[in-house]
């Protein structure tokens, strides 16, 4: 793929998820947001009661919520032992005029909940799945990252995120479908030349997100694999939208035609990259 054509295709790429994003939210992300808001936030004590116990947990919840998500704990799991609160009914008002009734804490009590690890029957929705080979492409894009100084490398400890950057490293969860590890992988590089020079490290964080997933959408598209519906459902998630995306088309196509040169051998990108320095 020449200069010209990369581009020509990076533009239409991008005008395609605007499009994409313009439609709305996904029926898909629609029943993911309705699943995961079944699922409780844990305080600081909790979450470390749960690592203690099972350090490979990514998605706890009681026997009712698997239940009633469609899924079974298996016979013979052993539950992880967790604290909820107690509440007992207070009743207040400014001198007694106007009742109000509340809940304070008044106790904790042990209960046990199960990781989806731990479980079976319907499958959760999935709103960032992807399809396809990357063929060498991903064998060039680890390359890549590896020319640029940034240190690769795979660990469980991030789930259930599929990948992170940290400014001068990038780490992967293990076991991603190789399409799956190529669009993460992107997506995570797209961060290190975007987002890591003082200038733009301040950005919001759904602008950040915004900006990561539309790189790897492009390049991933470049490639043949099939990503639309993840990168719009991963976008609104972070409550991303076409706006949005269309003010950072510039960041956005400037890294991703350095990534399509990087993958397609064409050019050499890297004396036009702050190496460590995050610019592009």
């Amino acid at each position: 793929m020449k200069s010209e054509e990369m581009k020509k295709f990076t533009s239409q790429a991008t005008d395609q998820l605007i499009a994409a994003l313009n439609e709305g939210r996904s029926e898909t992300l629609t029943q993911y947001l309705a699943a995961m808001a079944r699922f409780h936030r844990y305080s600081l004590g909790n979450i470390m009661l749960i690592a203690s116990q099972r350090r490979n947990a990514t998605q706890v919840a009681g026997l009712r919520t698997w239940n009633k998500l469609g899924r079974f704990v298996r016979k013979g799991e052993k539950g992880i032992f967790v604290l909820a609160p107690i509440m007992r009914r207070r009743t207040e008002g400014p001198d007694d005029l106007e009742l109000k009734e509340s809940t304070i804490p008044a106790g904790f009590r042990p209960v046990y909940v199960f990781d989806i690890s731990q479980t079976e029957g319907q499958e959760l929705p999935s709103v960032c799945s992807v399809s396809g080979d990357p063929r060498e492409y991903l064998e060039r894009l680890a390359a890549f990252v590896n020319r640029l100084a940034i240190v690769l490398e795979y660990s469980e400890d991030i789930a259930p995120a599929l990948g992170s950057s940290s400014g001068g490293k990038i780490t992967l969860l293990p076991g991603q479908s190789p399409a799956g590890e190529f669009v993460t992988l992107s997506h995570e590089l797209a961060h290190e030349l975007m987002h890591r020079n003082e200038g733009r490290s301040a950005t919001s964080k759904r602008v950040r997100e915004t900006e990561a997933e539309a790189v790897a959408f492009v390049v991933s598209q470049a490639i043949g694999l099939e990503t639309i519906s993840a990168a719009r459902n991963y976008i609104q998630l972070y409550d991303g939208d076409a706006s949005l995306l269309t003010e950072s088309l510039e960041y956005i196509h400037r890294t991703a035609n350095l990534l399509l040169e990087a993958i397609h051998m064409e050019q050499d990108p890297i004396s036009r990259i702050g190496v460590g320095d995050g610019q592009v």
